[in-house]
């Protein structure tokens, strides 16, 4: 009889990571999936998480983890109402990679990059996959689309593995605990292929980081998702304002 693998899912009720709840079903694993409330513009999206994991059957596996503080610091347009979430910028491009860091200068770093945010995502959810004996953790970090964020970056990935071997006990006990990365090289209409295939309720997610009932359709995430719907053949089942 097969060992059970149980995988972490960092869930956000969006389009990439509940594709990675469907990718990590279809390779077997037990899904666990936690999300975290930050004081994003976007809360809604925990609503949406909720309903994935319902979904899939395990709402009550569904750890929602409170981290207000990177509302207080800001220094995010999802975390600091002051700052505008951008619209239409960049999205005609995505997948090219950021071309001022491809000449050799500085990253073009979007203002919805939360600082910290997927280096403290990882490590809460090492924490959790240690406890429960997982050897996997999911996160639907892309490296195409908004290739700005420096902690979507396949090298920030492979270090963060490295610190999780060397920083707990089952690293140093031999046990392996891996970072599923799927997405990290696919583009927008190939994730919502691969999802489609799979029955992903694409219908259940948002995207919007205004966090409107219904989408707004013109910041950068909502054009981006529709975007990839366009691309990949297929109706966005969500509704949009406009």
């Amino acid at each position: 009889m097969s060992e059970t693998k149980r995988a972490v899912i960092i869930l956000s009720g969006g389009l990439d990571s509940t594709t990675c709840m469907g990718m990590a079903r279809e390779s077997g694993y037990e899904l666990y999936p936690i999300t975290f409330d930050y004081g994003q513009r976007h809360r809604i999206e925990i609503d949406n998480a909720r309903a994935v994991a319902d979904y899939y059957g395990v709402e009550d596996r569904l750890k929602v983890i409170t981290l207000g503080f990177l509302r207080d610091f800001g220094g995010s347009a999802l975390t600091d109402e002051t700052i505008e979430v951008p619209r239409g910028t960049g999205v005609e491009h995505a997948g090219a990679g950021s071309s001022a860091a491809a000449d050799g200068g500085e990253p073009d770093i979007p203002v919805t990059y939360v600082p910290g945010r997927n280096l403290l995502f990882l490590s809460i959810a090492t924490s959790y996959a240690e406890v429960i004996g997982a050897s996997a953790i999911y996160i639907g970090v892309n490296a195409l689309d908004y290739s700005g964020y420096p902690d979507c970056r396949p090298e920030f990935i492979r270090k963060v593995e490295e610190v999780i071997a060397l920083a707990t006990k089952a690293g140093v006990t031999g046990s392996t605990m891996t970072i599923a990365t799927p997405l990290i090289q696919m583009t927008k209409a190939d994730i919502i292929r691969e999802g489609l295939r799979l029955g992903v309720p694409y219908h259940l997610t948002t995207s919007c980081y205004n966090g409107k009932r219904e989408a707004c359709g013109e910041c950068d995430s909502c054009r981006l998702r529709l975007k990839g719907f366009a691309e990949a053949g297929s109706r966005d089942p969500i509704a949009y304002e406009a």
